[in-house]
């Protein structure tokens, strides 16, 4: 039975609360079965999960999604993939900014375009390396013309700050969506972002809301891991718990959603998936999943209801918490700091031009 509610994002577009991640399907998260990744992309929707994040520096996600749309379309006919929708991004190279144009846009989309194989893409959302190297306001707005012109659907942002976002609005940019980072671990879009984006009418997409894997079961109780970690999300999702507070600050947190999770007959990434999703203006939350064995996890988190007793206890591990401080992703955005050491900012011109 399909459990996964939905969500319209924007007049006539709907979307499933529960996005699946693609960024676990590129470099850097171990190999790729790709028959295996096909056949899981036809049990998320399937499930209900119809709706797919990815984006233009994910290393062979886009096309990979392609061929599972192209075949979808040619075995069950043209409406095949009617109830799917696929979000990417739009993301130029740091050393390119500065001499960014209109026309790396209208490459960059069509080279999405070409790799999905469809005539017009369902969201684009934009993302920024610099903001001391302008430009993101006429890139904003360079993609909603692509978007009056019939090649996106809807335009959307991700990891923008307050400031920034106001400015791309106030440029005359037509944004649906912003993609933030999001979690028990990390309330920065509580901060006042999320309360921008209600007043404008833009849905909150949020990743991270797992933690990369972290918030679950195998890491209770756990030891803290030495370095080198296994993929790229635990690197990542492993500074932010220290921003937290460390490791036994986020072992409070693990417990906390432990006992929560057993009242409910529920697991730990479902508790913390739920509580996302019960954010104020919230829209949907992208679980970075690579198999289908994930799917009872996220049947779990949109069936389960969190009480205020519940909320409480998530509270008061919160409110003994450090951080992370700050607007959302300038902790990522520090030159030289540790968050952005781990950042390759230069994937677009690796998956070719």
């Amino acid at each position: 039975m399909n459990t996964i509610p939905c969500v319209e994002l924007a007049p006539g577009y709907s979307i499933s609360r529960v996005l699946k991640g693609g960024w676990q399907l590129a470099g850097g998260h171990g190999s790729v079965d790709e028959a295996a990744a096909l056949k899981d992309m036809d049990r998320f929707v399937e499930a209900g999960v119809t709706t797919f994040d990815c984006a233009d520096i994910y290393t062979g996600v886009e096309a990979l999604i392609g061929k599972w749309l192209r075949r979808r379309k040619g075995s069950a006919g043209a409406a095949a993939d009617a109830g799917v929708q696929v979000h990417t991004k739009y993301v130029p190279d740091l050393d390119r900014l500065p001499s960014h144009s209109q026309a790396d846009v209208v490459r960059g989309v069509d080279r999405s375009l070409a790799r999905l194989g469809v005539e017009r893409l369902d969201l684009v959302q934009l993302h920024w390396w610099d903001y001391d190297v302008p430009g993101y306001v006429e890139a904003a707005l360079w993609l909603d013309a692509l978007r009056r012109a019939g090649k996106i659907r809807c335009l959307g942002l991700t990891n923008f700050d307050r400031q920034r976002l106001a400015e791309i609005v106030a440029g005359g940019a037509a944004i649906t969506s912003h993609q933030v980072q999001y979690s028990v671990l990390d309330r920065r879009p509580a901060g006042g972002l999320a309360a921008d984006c209600a007043e404008k009418g833009i849905g909150l997409l949020c990743y991270g809301a797992v933690a990369g894997g972290f918030l679950s079961e195998r890491w209770l109780g756990a030891p803290d891991p030495t370095p080198p970690l296994e993929n790229r999300s635990l690197v990542k999702y492993r500074l932010i718990i220290e921003e937290f507070g460390g490791w036994d600050r986020f072992q409070e947190m693990l417990a906390t959603l432990g006992r929560i999770a057993s009242r409910h007959q529920a697991t730990i990434g479902a508790a913390a998936i739920r509580w996302v999703l019960d954010q104020p203006d919230v829209a949907g939350v992208i679980v970075g999943a690579r198999h289908s064995r994930h799917l009872e996890q996220i049947r779990k988190a949109c069936a389960l209801a969190l009480d205020d007793a519940d909320r409480r206890e998530i509270a008061r591990v919160q409110s003994a918490s450090r951080g992370p401080e700050g607007e959302v992703y300038g902790l990522e955005r520090v030159k030289g700091g540790s968050h952005a050491s781990i950042m390759r900012y230069g994937l677009s011109r690796e998956e070719g031009s």
